[in-house]
């Protein structure tokens, strides 16, 4: 706890010596915001005709009325600040949230990519595959039924007997 502080101010046109926790600044302060609440109502004509204790009633109803307006500032703006300190956590889970969807959409990305390069790749070979197949059978049979020649060997050659496979290639 601070010391205690005591400062000499003038309320109303009468010096007082107030003291407290605060700092002299501080006192100053109020003491500066009453004499301000004397003034506002001493612009009033009917005020000045007042007895002493009804003037200060008036002022004290006055500082009640500024401090439950003031209070209620207070209490508006901390639902205030708490309604957006949740809709700030429910930012950062939503952010959290996102931040753990896209991860794993990444991986899920990859993973199909990886799996798409795969897929390619066997359908390339598959491709070949079957170009080179069916290349070896153009190759295999030059003409209609006719065996082919290869030099040096004997003027007729005897194929294999077609199959039921065979000719089934054939037609595709």
């Amino acid at each position: 706890m601070s010391e205690k502080t005591s400062a000499e101010v003038i309320i109303g046109g009468k010096v007082y010596t107030l003291s407290g926790y605060e700092g002299e600044e501080y006192l100053q302060k109020v003491a500066a915001y009453i004499n301000n609440k004397i003034n506002e109502l001493e612009s009033i004509g009917e005020y000045r005709r007042f007895p002493a204790d009804m003037k200060a009633t008036l002022i004290q109803l006055n500082i009640a009325d500024d401090y439950f307006k003031a209070k209620a500032q207070a209490e508006k703006l901390e639902r205030e600040l708490e309604e957006k300190d949740k809709e700030v956590y429910n930012l950062k889970h939503d952010l959290i949230s996102n931040q753990i969807k896209a991860e794993s959409d990444a991986k899920e990305l990859k993973k199909l990519e990886k799996e798409n390069r795969e897929l390619l790749l066997n359908k390339a070979r598959l491709e070949a595959s079957l170009e080179d197949s069916l290349l070896g059978k153009v190759k295999s049979k030059p003409g209609h039924g006719q065996a082919k020649q290869e030099p040096g060997e004997g003027k007729t050659r005897n194929p294999a007997p077609a199959t039921k496979k065979d000719t089934t290639e054939e037609a595709l």
